[in-house]
């Protein structure tokens, strides 16, 4: 079965198409005719741009993964407890400057 994409022009024949050419005519004159019919195929061409644009986004959002891809975040480092005699660390005599040198 044929279906057309103007389907709702069937019922226009030649002479109806010349008086909405003449009335177009009459309204934007000849000097802008070209111009309306030239930005009139601009708009069709940008907006078949943007339909294909969003079927394309559209395909590429059914076609890739469920879920979103997830980082994962590494395991922290385990730290041993220490008990309070092992984390006591032995002071070491440091020099004191301010005490007076030793006499041999």
């Amino acid at each position: 079965m044929y279906t057309s994409n103007l389907a709702f022009l069937q019922n226009i024949n030649a002479p109806e198409i010349i008086l909405i050419f003449l009335i177009v005519l009459l309204l934007f004159g000849a000097k802008r005719l070209p111009e309306l019919f030239k930005s009139f195929g601009k708009s069709i061409k940008e907006f078949k741009k943007a339909t294909s644009d969003i079927e394309t986004d559209i395909r590429t959002a059914m076609d890739s993964d469920d879920e979103p891809v997830r980082k994962t975040n590494p395991q922290p480092k385990q730290v041993r407890a220490e008990s309070a005699e092992e984390s006591k660390v032995p002071e070491e005599k440091a020099p004191n400057p301010e005490a007076e040198p030793e006499k041999k």
